[in-house]
């Protein structure tokens, strides 16, 4: 089996122009836009490619416009003849994973990824919250402040050893960042519309798992890594279930990354926009390779890398 693990990129990673370069020379990431169009009923790739900016950042287009750019990443590397053994990915990006897996076939995966974005936007829109990204301190230092805050504000992605993102209630989020920086931490608020995986999603989980109730999901062909056990999932009977739960928990990559190693994993490999996994690797494990995938420079890096 593959050594290689092949991880995802979450929300916040988009950009005008991402994945352009690989639509434009493989065939494979051209049709993962045409599929997706299919599904969403409107010109996708028009907005990844050309902007603006207002309207890719939307979480009912960029979630699946992510999924895309990361799905044309993975046509890239699939051309290059790079294989995996296991799948991560972060949040939103389970979903690519889910794909890359078998779980999902592509169109099922954007069925199952605009029905999410819809139901996150309208869950967005009808809440006050936020996320930050706090850097410095440890996630039991980043939990003990969260629960001295007046307010609803709690750690949901545990991304390092120093680094947490916090969501909740705009106010309260206000209040932490004056807090953490007192304790010389730095915070970065996010480019996101919500307080993803916190309370404030349930009305989305809900909806979320009614919509997909019918999808069929298979076992995957590679070992699948969860946000929300952050280790291997080996259960796969209620998807749909899980699904909707992890719209509401927290993501627990940290986790899953030992989890990985710990497995005999040792080549961790970004496909997606942006390399912010590459950059969680770099500082949560020792004696890994790590590449990121995004267009076709660094797939040419990466493929030196894993057949050197």
């Amino acid at each position: 089996m593959s050594k290689n693990v092949f991880m995802f990129s979450g929300q916040g990673s988009q950009y005008v122009g991402m994945a352009k370069d690989l639509y434009d020379n493989f065939e494979g990431s051209k049709k993962i836009f045409s599929i997706a169009e299919d599904v969403l009923g409107y010109d996708l790739a028009g907005i990844v490619f050309e902007g603006p900016d207002t309207e890719l950042n939307k979480t009912a287009v960029s979630q699946p416009a992510i999924m895309a750019a990361s799905l044309c990443a993975l046509e890239a590397v699939k051309a290059k003849g790079i294989e995996c053994g296991a799948v991560a990915g972060h949040s939103l990006g389970e979903y690519a994973a889910m794909v890359c897996s078998g779980m999902l076939s592509v169109e099922d995966g954007f069925k199952v990824i605009k029905a999410r974005a819809e139901a996150m936007q309208k869950a967005a829109e009808s809440s006050d919250g936020a996320m930050c990204a706090i850097i410095g301190l440890s996630a039991s230092e980043v939990e003990e402040i969260c629960g001295s805050i007046d307010g609803y504000v709690v750690p949901v992605n545990y991304n390092s050893s120093v680094q947490t993102v916090i969501a909740g209630d705009t106010d309260a989020i206000e209040k932490a960042i004056e807090v953490f920086t007192e304790k010389k931490a730095r915070a970065v608020k996010l480019n996101v519309a919500a307080a993803f995986h916190s309370r404030l999603m349930q009305p989305a989980a809900d909806e979320f798992q009614e919509a997909i109730k019918n999808i069929e999901f298979n076992a995957p062909t590679v070992d699948f890594y969860s946000n929300v056990l952050g280790d291997k999932l080996t259960d796969f009977s209620n998807m749909p279930e899980l699904l909707a739960k992890h719209i509401v928990s927290p993501v627990k990559f940290t986790s899953e990354l030992e989890k990985m190693k710990n497995a005999g994993f040792d080549t961790f490999i970004e496909l997606g926009p942006n390399k912010v996994l590459t950059g969680l690797v770099r500082k949560t494990l020792t004696e890994v390779e790590f590449a990121n995938v995004e267009n076709m420079k660094t797939l040419e890096k990466a493929v030196e890398k894993i057949n050197l």
